[in-house]
């Protein structure tokens, strides 16, 4: 294969392991982990939270390490500390110390996305750098659905699993201190501080902060709300997992429809089918088969939104692509960070059925602001690719 199919390939998997594995695995094994640790809904809440605070606090500071060191270190050092996070995860005793280690494993996403939007900026040809930054972000639904297959071969053993993730993490530390270069695009590690923050990242900024609280009903609770309304253990979260990721690997298409039909059109229709899967999951009368039907939407519907942020962010801030990566998913997990904790209050002091209908709202709000028309640049480049 050529550099840059390695570097994607690289990418992809980097996401894989640091999105699938080290942070939405641990909404897959939850109820186990509640089982054995006395956890409840309102505490697995935190801890889950904890997760995306971790990310919250790390990508800002590896939009700024990339742009000063380059993106070979930043990706290395969030293989390292995915591994790290989740080895603690595996040999956690206690909920505090879970709490840490669930928040180090989290914390290896913030660092992962920014150094390899830049990669690809600095590498791939510019007709070709939309495509391929939404394949690499579709990573994610590989990492979910592969991490269903893991749950149902072990029987639930987490700890076991976890420590799996963690070797794959390790793993992946190799891969990116081979394929992923070593400089950023010139001219950004002459940029510094905040970029003006213009009307289109205002609005992209409320979106993603919206759809990221209302996305951990399902990345927080899911297994829970099937254990609830369908009595589904560790064989059927397993399952609604896999239809959950593969359907999220079509989020790689994201760039291709944002230059066909209009990133407005596109996120509006997407955010609607989040929150139809969401409700589908959740409510009290539903099936096996709308809950996985429900999966498949949430799935698509999550990493294709995802990639429209990620498009959205780098085509506001072309010469700054780590900062525009950054912006969105940093309010993306701001959302998420305090969308879990607030998910298990309302099913604690309420019911699960109230928690997902306000959280499907949340997910609508996310398009009432609208979007900007793509530039045309950047149309171009998507339809080249």
């Amino acid at each position: 294969m050529s550099k840059n199919a390695w570097l994607v390939a690289t990418g992809f998997s980097l996401i894989a392991v640091c999105y699938g594995f080290a942070r939405f695995a641990f909404g897959l094994f939850l109820p186990r982990i509640d089982a054995d640790l006395s956890l409840s809904p309102t505490l697995s809440g935190l801890i889950s939270g904890g997760s995306f605070l971790g990310y919250c606090l790390t990508i800002v500071l590896a939009a700024v390490l990339t742009e000063r060191i380059g993106p070979r270190a930043v990706a290395l050092t969030a293989a390292l500390v995915a591994a790290l996070g989740m080895t603690g995860i595996a040999l956690a005793s206690s909920a505090l110390w879970l709490a840490a280690a669930v928040m180090l494993a989290g914390a290896s996403t913030g660092l992962v996305s920014p150094p390899l939007a830049a990669a690809v900026s600095a590498a791939v040809p510019a007709d070709r750098q939309g495509a391929a930054n939404t394949i690499i972000n579709a990573g994610t639904g590989a990492g979910v659905v592969l991490s269903g297959p893991v749950a149902l071969a072990m029987g639930g053993q987490w700890r076991l699993a976890f420590a799996l993730f963690a070797a794959l993490a390790f793993a992946m530390a190799i891969a990116a201190a081979r394929f992923v270069p070593r400089s950023s695009p010139a001219g950004s590690n002459r940029a510094g501080g905040l970029p003006p923050i213009s009307a289109s990242l205002k609005r992209l900024i409320v979106a993603s902060l919206l759809m990221g609280a209302g996305s951990t009903a399902i990345w927080s609770f899911g297994s829970q709300l099937v254990a609830l309304r369908l009595e589904w253990r560790d064989t059927g979260a397993g399952v609604l997992w896999m239809v959950t990721g593969a359907a999220g690997i079509a989020g790689a298409a994201a760039g291709t429809l944002v230059a066909r039909f209009g990133m407005d059109l596109m996120h509006r229709l997407f955010l609607l089918a989040m929150a139809a899967g969401m409700l589908l999951i959740g409510f009290e009368s539903t099936t096996p088969a709308l809950t996985l039907i429900g999966g498949a939407l949430f799935g698509a519907a999550y990493i294709t939104i995802s990639g429209i942020y990620l498009v959205w962010g780098v085509s506001a801030l072309p010469e700054r692509p780590a900062t525009g990566l950054m912006i969105c998913f940093l309010t993306l997990a701001v959302g998420q960070t305090a969308g879990s904790p607030l998910f298990g209050l309302i099913m604690d002091r309420l019911s699960a059925g109230y928690a997902v209908a306000i959280f499907a709202g949340l997910t609508l709000c996310a398009g009432s602001s609208g979007t900007v028309p793509l530039h045309s640049a950047w149309r171009k480049r998507f339809r080249k690719a």
